[in-house]
């Protein structure tokens, strides 16, 4: 995840480059359930309005927790399909923020009523996130349900009312493409927090759409107002931007920052270098409904290790898996466009599914890049 505020306020208020020290556990991703009330055509867990065999008992979740406590890690996001199906998603909820976890929740907001907010405050979320396609008519196709955009934007304005953090997380296909000038609008006039721009990546109905990934030049004029909406927000709030599920926005906004603020952006650069791109198997990780171990929730179709027979502790550190070694490996073993290009150490190869569904190696380029060749050197 690129954090665009962050890095821009660099121009205005540059700090100076120090050692960073990575986290000693990753950020984990937890689908507790994928069972889903939509049917969202991007839906990288392939869920449905329907029970699925296997998944975590509340006792096995709980030692899992343990284990990631123990290990250290920082942050859980809790997710689905739509973790509010979950009957002790809340009793899961209280305890994660009882351990000290920074807690999230990531929903499609239509669950969220007047019969369940107070459950949702006192739970003490740090952040709720809430996917958003476009205006009315073009999320509830996305989702496949009437009335989804309305249910998702009451659920945006009980938050609100009761002081939750709340995200919009879009994500962008040729579908949608002409939809984020109204996605920013809507962020301004709901007063959400924070904004999340998410490519289309390959992995589950995304990968069965992607002829639909958001063509390369609207790409870059999506992010052009990203970047330029940022910085007009600079001195006006603390709303974040970030994107995800493509690296090269990193060497992108180097790009940008190079065009328009030329004397930045060598300091930004070095910025973009600690921030180092993808962390797929490093600092992100998943776990699936099932207990399954994954690098990040893009990579449903290979499986590390399951929590159910060994501890996640121990699955992730276990470089034998020849895809993990290669993910922890710095640099990566990239190929082709990735291994010639000048900012390895800004992208770190971008996002491994791409290639890896495109070409059946985990190593080729990645084919989501927008970058051209003259721009990678």
């Amino acid at each position: 995840m690129l954090r665009i505020n962050k890095i821009l306020q660099e121009i205005k208020n540059p700090i100076p480059i120090s050692p960073i020290k990575n986290p000693l556990g990753p950020v984990v991703i937890w689908n507790l359930i994928r069972r889903c009330n939509l049917t969202c055509k991007h839906c990288y867990s392939i869920s449905a309005d329907t029970n699925f065999k296997g998944e975590l008992s509340t006792a096995q979740v709980f030692k899992t927790m343990d284990d990631l406590k123990n290990f250290k890690v920082p942050v859980l996001i809790l997710s689905g399909g739509e973790p509010l199906l979950r009957d002790d998603i809340f009793k899961i909820a209280r305890r994660a923020k009882n351990m000290g976890f920074y807690t999230a929740l990531s929903t499609n907001g239509t669950l969220i009523t007047d019969r369940n907010i107070k459950q949702i405050t006192d739970i003490g979320f740090d952040y709720l996130g809430i996917s958003i396609d476009g205006v009315q008519a073009t999320h509830d196709v996305f989702r496949q349900k009437e009335g989804a955009y309305q249910e998702s934007i009451n659920g945006i304005r009980l938050c609100k009312k009761n002081n939750i953090k709340v995200g919009l997380r879009f994500t962008q296909t040729t579908d949608n493409q002409n939809q984020l000038k109204n996605m920013l609008q809507l962020m301004d006039d709901e007063g959400v927090d924070k904004f999340y721009y998410s490519h289309l990546n390959f992995a589950g109905r995304g990968s069965k759409n992607r002829a639909d990934i958001a063509e390369f030049k609207t790409t870059r004029e999506s992010l052009d107002l990203l970047f330029s909406t940022c910085i007009d927000n600079l001195n006006k709030n603390n709303k974040e931007f970030v994107t995800g599920n493509n690296d090269a926005d990193g060497v992108y906004l180097y790009l940008w920052v190079k065009k328009n603020y030329p004397k930045s952006a060598e300091h930004v650069r070095q910025k973009l270098e600690q921030w180092a791109g993808n962390s797929s198997g490093i600092n992100i990780s998943n776990i699936d409904n099932t207990g399954q171990v994954h690098p990040d929730t893009m990579w449903w179709n290979y499986n590390l290790g399951n929590v159910k027979d060994r501890e996640f502790s121990e699955i992730w550190q276990d470089v034998s898996d020849p895809l993990m070694a290669g993910l922890k490996q710095k640099p990566r073993p990239v190929k082709g466009r990735c291994y010639t290009c000048s900012y390895k150490k800004i992208c770190d190869g971008n996002t491994r599914t791409r290639a890896y569904i495109e070409y059946n190696d985990a190593w080729a380029e990645d084919p989501g890049c927008y970058l051209t060749d003259k721009e990678i050197g």
